[in-house]
Formats: C-alpha cells, sequence, structure tokens
C-alpha cells in the first residue's frame, strides 16, 4: 500500500499517514477497548485488508467484536477474529504461502530484537520523513494558511508542529536508550568495543535534534509577515533534511552491519523472550503515552507484526502498561 497521496486530497502529504488513503467502511462495525491489543491488532488486519472499520470504542468490554454486514463474531481467540476476515475479505491472505515461505520462514528465524528495532526504525523514518514534508509545505506557504482550515491559522500550525516533534524527540532518544541498553551489551559482550560508532553516531545527532526544537520555537514566536519568518522556516527546514539524512545513514549502517550479528551470539528462545522484556521495559515511557503515534508510522502489516513482538513478551503486567 505504501504511503498513499491522492491528489484530491485536501490534506498536505505531511498530515496524511501510510493507510490513511482507505476510505472507511460503513458495513464494518469494529467493538472493543481502545487499550486492547486484540483490537488494534484485528483494526490492523482489516487495514491490511483496505477496509477501514467504523470504530465504536467500549472500555468496559473485555472482549473485541466484529459486525461485517449482519454477522458478528467476537473473541478471543484472535484466530476466530482473523479467520472471519479472511472469509469476507480474501485478498491479499493474512497466511503466506508459495514465494513467499521462503520469506516467512526467515522472519521466524530472526531474533526478537532485531524485529523490534527494525520496525523501530520504519516508524522513526516515516515520522522525520513527516516532519521534513510539513516544514516544506510551510516553506512553499510562505505564511500563508493550509488549504485545510483544521489546521489553523499559521502560529497554530507552528505550534502543532512543535507537539509533533516534541513527541517524535521523545521516542527517538528513548528508541536510544534501548539500544545503548539492551542491542548494543548485547553485542559489546561478544565483541568489545563492536558498537563504539554506533554509540558516538547518537551523540552526534543530538544537538542536531535539540537545535530543530529551538528553530521551532524561533519560528513560532515571530509574525508570518515579518521579514525573518521565511529565513527561520528555510533554517528549520534544512536541519530537519539534515536530520532525516542522518538517520537513514545511521539505521542502514545499523541493520547492514550490527543487527545481523545478534544471530551470532547463538541465544536461545527463551533469553530471546527475556530480552525482548528488557526491550520493551526500556520502551515503556513512550509506548504507554504515544504508541498510536509510533504505530502511525507503520503500514498495517507492519503494526501487526510489532504487536505480535509484544504478546510474544511474557511481562504482561508490562504489556497491558502499554
Amino acid at each position: 500500500m505504501g504511503n498513499c497521496f491522492t491528489r484530491s486530497s485536501k490534506k498536505s502529504t505531511a498530515e496524511i499517514r501510510p493507510y490513511e488513503c482507505i476510505k472507511p467502511s460503513p458495513t464494518v462495525k469494529l467493538y472493543g477497548s481502545s487499550s486492547s491489543t486484540l483490537t488494534s491488532y484485528v483494526r490492523f488486519a482489516l487495514l491490511y485488508k483496505s477496509v477501514c472499520p467504523r470504530f465504536l470504542p467500549s472500555d468496559t468490554r473485555s472482549d473485541t467484536v466484529l459486525q461485517i454486514g449482519s454477522e458478528t463474531v467476537s473473541g478471543p481467540p484472535r484466530e476466530t477474529l482473523l479467520r472471519f476476515i479472511e472469509t469476507k475479505f480474501p485478498h491479499p491472505p493474512l497466511t503466506w504461502n508459495g514465494d513467499d515461505d521462503a520469506d516467512c520462514r526467515e522472519e521466524e528465524t530472526t531474533p526478537f530484537i532485531v524485529r523490534v528495532t527494525w520496525l523501530q526504525h520504519k516508524s522513526l523514518i516515516w515520522h522525520v520523513g513527516r516532519m521534513v514534508r510539513w516544514s516544506e509545505d510551510l516553506v512553499n506557504r510562505g505564511g500563508r494558511r493550509a488549504v485545510d482550515p483544521v489546521v489553523g491559522s499559521p502560529k497554530m500550525e507552528v505550534r502543532k508542529l512543535g507537539n509533533s516533534y516534541s513527541q517524535l524527540l521523545e521516542l527517538m532518544l528513548e528508541h536510544a536508550q534501548m539500544e545503548e541498553r539492551v542491542v548494543f551489551p548485547l553485542l559489546e559482550k561478544a565483541d568489545r568495543g563492536l558498537c563504539k560508532a554506533a554509540n558516538e553516531e547518537h551523540a552526534r545527532n543530538l544537538p542536531i535534534m535539540n537545535g530543530i526544537k529551538e528553530d521551532i520555537k524561533s519560528v513560532g514566536v515571530l509574525d508570518s509577515g515579518n521579514l525573518g519568518y521565511q529565513e527561520a522556516l528555510c533554517n528549520l527546514s534544512s536541519r530537519l533534511k539534515l536530520l532525516q539524512r542522518h538517520c537513514k545513514e545511521h539505521f542502514e549502517e545499523e541493520e547492514r552491519d550490527l543487527l545481523p550479528l545478534i544471530e551470532a551470539t547463538e541465544l536461545s528462545r527463551e533469553q530471546e523472550k527475556e530480552i525482548l522484556v528488557e526491550c520493551f521495559g526500556v520502551m515503556q515511557g513512550t509506548h504507554s503515552h504515544l504508541f498510536n503515534f509510533f504505530l502511525e508510522g507503520l503500514l498495517p502489516q507492519e503494526a501487526m507484526q510489532y504487536l505480535d513482538l509484544i504478546i510474544e513478551c511474557s511481562d504482561k503486567e508490562g504489556t497491558m502498561s502499554m
């Protein structure tokens, strides 16, 4: 599906999530708790099928109910709901076969922590790219209001951009902590000094990230008609592009040079689960209040993979707090 940007949309590309181009289906209704992992999983399974359900939250109920037309199915178990979805919307399949078997086997053998790190990279890169597109849109408009009235005045829009960046910054910092406390020590035990360059890269990006926050504050105090307003926007856009380039390079290096080495540590399945618990323990701060924000950066099938990893986590109490 990819990032679906349609010409007819009044929203700027910065405001469109990867799956937002899917139109809501009035005949598909999903009932369940807004904090339920099962309800979230079913929602993303439907989005993977290009079906956007009408979600009717009810935090008092313990089950998840899916209504398609006049037929209704409830769960748990999760498999009952997924079979119902598969029957009603067979394409694309939720279960893979044929040529995709090799990819599935490879995913099954990939350590949990590698999958978590890779999916976090995907979300962070999408969000950084969204900030870049948003800043470019502001520069191109030169202080004029956005087409969508919901965005508000230029000052209101800059405030929203600042709030979004603050969420992204919090997520990026906690992701870096997760790598420094969980991923890197795991590799350092096997080969001391292996992660020195990656740690240095984290330190190099910190001034850029903090500088962007200050740039947004500078834009926010200027009037859109001020001569310095456009220059401040251009500086902000340039610094965001620099961060985007550094993040892409850094994540690609980790995925190419470091993460494959985790398989060489020959962890048992039980050890992998313990490390997964540690990982989500570090990420609990952002995952407890920015989890929806994080999932916005993933495609539906990727969000399902991430939820599967949370379900795999043996720390049930920690999982529920997310």
